[in-house]
């Protein structure tokens, strides 16, 4: 599903992040140390390579929300953007952390010219952020975010599962239909 909002294209798909070919920048939901993990930080690490933890391991702790980037190794990609979002119930304000790992993501992006971001839903897994406010999280960020963009041009959502893929699009459509 591709939706176009202030020039910028919006994507929603199923699929791996880490097998996104012809995007610039993938994102990695991290772990703190910015080790290989499980869910999204494992795959990318596996995909990557070895050479992702080595270069990751001097830009580690990271906090929630914060954001850091490195090369993308042997994954497809030019980067990836490691952000670390909050543990549902530990880290306040969930919202607010988890929009700042959006937020600081695009920013890293803009700051090195990437036209092309690939997120996964960030937290939705281990770290148990429920899917539907995690999306509309991720969802009103991204689109506040896009006026901003000058670099950015596609922004795409790869979403693991059918029903992650859903709650996205039901979210997005509803944010469109408030914004005409």
């Amino acid at each position: 599903m591709k939706y176009t909002i202030n020039g910028i294209t919006l994507e929603l798909i199923r699929g791996d992040i880490a097998s996104q070919q012809y995007i610039t920048a993938v994102v990695n939901a991290a772990n703190a140390e910015l080790r290989i993990g499980g869910g999204v930080a494992g795959a990318i690490h596996r995909a990557a390579g070895t050479g992702l933890e080595k270069e990751c391991k001097p830009l580690a702790p990271i906090r929630p929300g914060e954001a850091v980037i490195t090369g993308a190794h042997n994954l497809p990609n030019k980067y990836v953007i490691h952000c670390l979002g909050p543990v549902y119930g530990v880290d306040k304000p969930e919202d607010e952390l988890l929009a700042n790992c959006y937020r600081n993501a695009l920013k890293i992006a803009e700051e090195q010219g990437i036209d092309s971001v690939a997120f996964p839903a960030i937290s939705t897994g281990a770290f148990g952020y429920p899917l539907e406010p995690a999306a509309e999280t991720a969802l009103h960020t991204v689109v506040a975010e896009a006026k901003k963009l000058k670099s950015v041009k596609l922004i795409r959502f790869v979403l693991f599962g059918e029903r992650d893929l859903e709650v996205h699009r039901q979210l997005l459509d509803g944010i469109i239909e408030k914004m005409s």
